[in-house]
């Protein structure tokens, strides 16, 4: 039997929770590494047809956003050489003359109801064409959900895959009262920016790993509310919850399964850690795992035919998969003395995991090729863990130390791009990216 400490991500979670004093909700974007071959594309402020101002600036978070990805680069609006607002103002001479690759323009207009119209238009300057050319329908309230919306049709028409803008994020705060020790544990769920971050669930207990349900409209958890670990369910819109396990012992990692019928967990009911399935139609558990080591951490293969885990059966933490059909398990990580908190890609050809090398050192966030079984490296901090899938594939979201702060990181799944997500205060910590919305 392994030493737990080695394995389980729990204590170490906890720890960082209780390292954390107040935190802002919102998170702020530090860019850490870029891409030196990024397309270079100009957004032009939306011209606004109204009375006051607007509660957003459109084009500033449709530039931000396809910033934030790695594969453009948005030139500065102090660059631009003129400001115009539809097709017939463009000249594309003058941009050309910046080198820049495509332009977006618009307009937003106030209508008689009170809502907005977003006009908006894609162009390829050096075939000077339109590519993409649309008109949406806003409020003042939603004007920042639009802009991301329009940010993924921007997305998806020049690479072909789904922009994750509208997504949202899930993660964990801790507020300290005073230079005591008791501590207000928050679950929140924000725009995939760290933005517009509201509060789900304030507790005095410890919370842990939030898994999206496939719909996006609820939350998974572990609560010690109860006195132990217990998963509860959420609904986002309405705050009903309901409590799923409380067995003694473990009650953790909770993960959907790709139909929203299942979830995944952990639970050492019988006596040792194994990965059980929880059937939401008639509250069924079906035990997956049989063995007298740890197997923890499930994650749900993209048909839901499979489950892929922690297991410390080869005599440290390895990642295994289970065909749930035949039962046959089968190892797939070879490299390094610690493979942990498996992701599959959406596409099932990579697995996403914290990894370190066989010679120790640094906890990092990588990809197993399915194919190969080649592993790549793809952060550097010194203690990288919790990693969560992006649902495009693009993108992985995880939590890391910077000195005694924990904060959020963003990677590319190329490595080219990394971002950060630091509160202005204290840890942050569990972060979980949703599915699509839509």
């Amino acid at each position: 039997m392994i030493n737990a400490r080695h394995f389980f991500t729990t204590g170490l979670m906890l720890l960082m929770l209780l390292l954390s004093s107040f935190v802002n909700a919102d998170l702020t974007i530090r860019i850490t590494k870029g891409n030196d071959q990024a397309i270079p594309v100009a957004i032009v402020p939306f011209m606004w047809q109204g009375k006051g101002s607007l509660s957003e600036d459109v084009a500033s978070l449709i530039s931000a956003n396809l910033s934030r990805t790695g594969l453009f680069r948005a030139l500065p609006r102090e660059d631009l050489v003129s400001l115009p607002t539809k097709a017939e103002e463009v000249v594309y001479r003058d941009w050309r003359l910046l080198k820049v690759n495509y332009l977006v323009v618009g307009s937003i207009e106030a209508l008689e109801d009170g809502n907005l119209r977003i006009k908006y238009q894609l162009f390829e300057v050096n075939q000077q064409k339109s590519l993409l050319s649309e008109s949406v329908v806003a409020s003042q309230d939603n004007l920042r959900n639009r802009a991301h919306f329009i940010s993924d049709r921007i997305y998806e028409r020049l690479t072909g895959q789904k922009g994750i803008f509208s997504t949202r994020i899930a993660y964990i705060t801790t507020q300290q009262k005073g230079k005591t020790m008791d501590y207000t544990y928050r679950l929140h769920v924000a725009d995939a920016d760290g933005q517009e971050s509201r509060t789900i669930l304030t507790s005095k207990q410890p919370l842990l790993s939030p898994s999206w349900s496939p719909d996006a409209k609820k939350l998974a958890y572990v609560s010690f509310e109860t006195g132990r670990q217990a998963i509860f369910v959420q609904e986002l819109a309405t705050g009903k919850r309901y409590q799923l396990t409380n067995f003694k012992g473990l009650n953790g990692s909770p993960a959907w399964s790709p139909d929203g019928k299942k979830i995944a967990m952990t639970l050492s009911r019988d006596g040792n850690a194994e990965v059980y399935i929880y059937h939401l139609d008639d509250r069924r558990l079906t035990r997956v795992t049989h063995h007298y080591a740890i197997d923890t951490e499930p994650s749900w293969s993209p048909d839901g035919k499979s489950l892929i885990f922690t297991s410390g059966r080869s005599g440290g933490p390895q990642v295994y998969q289970i065909d749930l059909a035949s039962g046959e398990e089968k190892r797939l990580s070879f490299e390094g003395n610690y493979n942990a908190r498996p992701r599959y890609s959406p596409n099932g050809r990579e697995v996403f995991m914290v990894h370190r090398g066989s010679g120790g050192g640094l906890f990092s966030i990588a990809a197993l090729n399915m194919g190969t079984g080649r592993t790549r490296i793809l952060s550097t901090s010194p203690l990288d863990e919790s990693p969560s899938v992006a649902p495009n594939g693009a993108m992985i979201i995880y939590a890391l130390m910077i000195g005694e702060k924990g904060v959020l990181g963003v990677v590319s799944t190329d490595g080219r791009i990394q971002y950060e997500l630091p509160a202005a205060s204290g840890n942050v910590r569990e972060p979980a990216w949703s599915p699509y919305l839509n």
